[in-house]
């Protein structure tokens, strides 16, 4: 592991940055430009309350083909495999999408975890249920708006050893954070952890958007209708430890998206975080 006072190159290939990318006078220009013309209030009220329709349409045209399988999960969050193999662990996934994430752990052998596996999208659910590696001994996958306590209609508070909120954050709108945070700390046993990662602020996709896209600050509708924000550390911070959580992990990641067929190489920035609910 490399290191020196602004950053951390770990094992990953990831880079941790512990301050806030400065932006070139060009990339200031492209998020100006944006403000050029904003989303009206009206359309972003309606964008507000079609949200679960647009992340059903989304899931119905590209059923499980657009999302990468997440095996980086368990370098990435140690605290995934620091159990004894004995040991049984309820694990929750705030945000399960088609499985992305789940069924590359039951692959890797996680036979000691129960998963509880939620989303917004109905359609997601109903992609995960009919997955192959499916299985009501090892799993249960239910609809729940994260925004509201539905999620505690499924599962018990205090209850969860590990729970994980990875891109999840991002599609929800941000006055209900607060409420998604307090179900997160609700949800975990005391001395239990929640894994974070979503979009950090100056992102190449952030800068990419153009005019006629942008809602809020730092929160945009993409072409399809889903929203998606871009982080900074500090407001993930505040966030997190007023609902209870002590920081255990809160840092940018810098990484590259490679693809040599498509000619793609793109810088990525995230933000990466591991939150204990307190004993």
């Amino acid at each position: 592991m490399e290191t020196d006072e602004n950053h951390v190159i770990n094992k990953t290939g990831n880079i941790f940055i512990h301050r806030l990318k400065e932006l070139s006078e060009e990339e200031k220009q492209l998020l100006e430009k944006q403000n050029s013309r904003m989303i009206p209030e009206a359309k972003a009220t309606k964008l507000e309350r079609d949200a679960k329709r647009h992340w059903d349409i989304f899931y119905k045209r590209n059923e499980t083909k657009f999302f990468k399988d997440r095996h980086w999960t368990t370098r990435e969050f140690q605290e995934l495999i620091n159990f004894d193999p004995e040991e049984k662990v309820a694990f929750l996934e705030l945000g399960c999408g088609v499985g992305n994430m789940v069924f590359p752990l039951l692959q890797e052998g996680f036979n000691n975890f129960y998963f509880y596996v939620c989303d917004f999208s109905p359609r997601a659910i109903e992609f995960v249920r009919s997955n192959p590696l499916y299985d009501d001994n090892k799993m249960k996958a239910f609809c729940a708006d994260l925004t509201t306590d539905e999620l505690f209609e499924n599962i018990s508070k205090n209850s969860m050893d590990i729970a994980s909120l990875i891109f999840v954050l991002s599609a929800i709108h941000p006055q209900m954070w607060t409420r998604v945070a307090k179900s997160a700390f609700q949800a975990l046993r005391p001395g239990g952890v929640l894994l974070f990662r979503d979009y950090g602020r100056y992102d190449m996709a952030q800068l990419r958007f153009k005019p006629g896209h942008k809602i809020a600050d730092n929160f945009y509708m993409r072409q399809d209708g889903t929203r998606t924000y871009y982080f900074t550390e500090e407001e993930l911070c505040k966030l997190f430890t007023d609902a209870g959580f002590e920081i255990l992990m809160n840092t940018y990641v810098q990484r590259r998206t490679v693809n040599f067929k498509e000619g793609v190489d793109v810088p990525r920035i995230f933000v990466q975080g591991k939150y204990l609910k307190p004993s």
